[in-house]
């Protein structure tokens, strides 16, 4: 039995199935909807809700190639339905977080979210797409979505003309907690040339998602019993160091890929490749070289350094390391216009440097 969860609106008490349910119905566009699927629970519980509501809709899965073993698995065995969707370039290959990797010159990292850009986020154009999104994730999720989100500065003209009632995010973008006509006016208006998105659990808790899962004996990927509270890339940037070593351990074939991946970003950027400074928040250079060529008794020598760096050292020059860090490392610091670059110098496994790096960093 669902537990019976309320929820104030209008002045009337409301099971919050009962309005996610009524929020998918009053944004229902004629050719259907396009749900975000991923697998876990917070998907599964719009793709029933949409089942429940009677609307018409098709699932979609992002093949991003570093999803669980275990998860692919369930979904394909338990929403055969559900498309699976793969991203290709301009010449028609298959887009990889591997190939994603080796064509820039950084790791993924929390700021810098390439991955997701390329292989999450371009499904659904021309669509309104239904999400798993909740507040109760994050208190970014708080402040970014509501039940509607539209992307793009312009949407908040057409909401002003609808009479619509609307907040912004700190990206500019329009958010809605209405379903009522103004709202599905503007939404109306936008999605055909605007992602927009409806979120019909955004008010959800984790204990409102199980209730609902468990209440339908609707079952879940295994990876939840083993302690996994959320389900997503294997080593995502943003689960931090701990789950990043956590995922590694778990599956120790998809390290030694991130490895092969960086070290083709290595081999494909000579000398530029760069990761940020969790402390100055700046970017930073790697430059795989053997520190007997740049130091020499204990003084700096800046010979083998970019020019740019060379010229704009800092007056105290290089500084040792000599906490922790990798065998054989230098990190030194260098001013040029107006850029703190913290730069290493290595004689290490370059791929095997910025793993390492990249680990105990928690891919900031």
């Amino acid at each position: 039995m669902i537990n019976q969860l309320t929820f104030c609106q209008d002045g009337m008490i409301r099971d919050k199935v009962e309005i996610a349910i009524k929020r998918l119905q009053a944004f229902e566009p004629e050719e259907g909807y396009y749900v975000a699927f991923s697998g876990g629970k917070d998907s599964q519980c719009v793709y029933h809700l949409c089942k429940m509501a009677g609307v018409k809709f098709d699932a979609h899965y992002a093949v991003t190639s570093v999803d669980p073993p275990e998860l692919v698995r369930f979904i394909k065995t338990n929403y055969p339905d559900v498309e699976f969707e793969r991203q290709h370039d301009k010449d028609g290959k298959p887009i990889t977080m591997w190939s994603l990797i080796a064509s820039h010159t950084l790791p993924p990292t929390r700021k810098v979210r390439y991955c997701c850009s390329a292989l999450k986020e371009t499904g659904g154009q021309g669509r309104i797409v239904v999400t798993g999104v909740r507040w109760a994730e994050s208190v970014n999720r708080k402040n970014t979505h509501d039940v509607v989100d539209i992307r793009g500065k312009r949407s908040r003209k057409v909401a002003d003309e609808n009479g619509a009632e609307y907040r912004t995010n700190k990206h500019g973008d329009l958010i809605m907690n209405d379903d009522n006509d103004a709202a599905r006016r503007t939404v109306e208006t936008c999605y055909r040339t605007r992602k927009t998105m409806v979120n019909p659990i955004v008010d959800w808790t984790d204990e409102d998602v199980w209730n609902f899962l468990n209440g339908n004996d609707l079952p879940h990927c295994s990876l939840y019993d083993e302690g996994f509270t959320r389900l997503g890339c294997i080593g995502c940037p943003l689960s931090g160091s701990k789950n990043m070593m956590r995922d590694f351990e778990r599956w120790p074939k998809y390290k030694d890929l991130y490895i092969r991946a960086f070290q083709k970003m290595i081999d494909n950027h000579p000398g530029e490749i760069k990761i940020l400074d969790p402390n100055a928040n700046t970017k930073f250079k790697l430059y795989d070289m053997e520190p007997e060529n740049t130091f020499e008794g204990g003084q700096e020598h800046t010979s083998l350094l970019p020019q740019t760096l060379s010229d704009g050292m800092c007056s105290d020059g290089l500084k040792n390391n000599s906490g922790g860090g990798y065998a054989g490392s230098r990190i030194g610091y260098a001013k040029a216009a107006e850029t703190v670059y913290r730069f290493f110098v290595t004689n290490c496994n370059g791929a095997e440097y910025v793993y390492k790096h990249w680990l105990e960093m928690g891919a900031t």
